[in-house]
């Protein structure tokens, strides 16, 4: 690396470290006091840089927001293709297993996350942009899954199952225990979240019940 690349270089990386603070403040700023009323001063203060760091990373709140979804969506692809390479390659119940285990770690799916994930969800309806971000969030997820469900079906003979409405079944279930981790009173925790779809998979593959325990 030459003498002029080398400080070129660490300008990037300084780039990039700033906007990771800068988004993890936006996090913090957002589970705390939701969307409406989250501030680039908030979010200035809580990185403990200057408010002019974040105009000039972001220029306006509705980036660092925008920014802010993007980066939750791309950390929770992440977090489940990083599970899945992890599971046996000739074992599909094993596959997904881990696919739905994925959704309970805490990387993603810790109250602050998922306070920050719904509070953009409640907005998705009249921001066509969170929508968009959101929905792509389960693009690839939801075909894989798709997939492994089918497969999973004709594997096991269980000719009773439609998989598409499995497809829609499991995910809006995911999405409900979520929401359950997120404001139950009796403190369901991600781990009941985990062993809810669990049994629901064992008692809908009964053939495959080793993989979900």
């Amino acid at each position: 690396m030459t003498a002029i690349a080398k400080p070129q270089a660490r300008r990037r990386a300084a780039k990039v470290v700033r906007r990771r603070q800068l988004i993890d403040a936006a996090i913090e700023s957002i589970a705390k006091r939701g969307l409406g009323d989250t501030t680039l001063a908030h979010v200035s203060q809580a990185a403990g840089l200057s408010q002019g760091i974040v105009n000039l990373h972001f220029a306006s709140k509705e980036n660092l927001l925008n920014e802010t979804l993007k980066h939750l969506r791309a950390e929770y692809e992440q977090n489940w293709r990083a599970a899945l390479e992890k599971a046996p390659d000739d074992d599909l119940a094993s596959q997904l297993s881990a696919l739905l285990r994925s959704d309970y770690m805490s990387t993603v799916a810790n109250k602050k996350k998922l306070s920050v994930w719904f509070a953009f969800w409640g907005e998705a309806k009249s921001r066509p942009t969170y929508k968009k971000i959101s929905q792509e969030r389960m693009t690839d997820y939801t075909e894989i899954l798709e997939t492994l469900l089918e497969r999973l079906i004709n594997e096991g003979g269980y000719s009773e199952i439609n998989t598409p409405s499995m497809t829609q079944g499991i995910t809006a279930m995911a999405d409900g225990l979520w929401l359950n981790i997120l404001i139950s009173a009796s403190g369901f925790k991600r781990s009941d979240a985990e062993k809810v779809m669990m049994q629901y998979l064992r008692a809908t593959f009964p053939k495959h019940k080793d993989a979900f325990y």
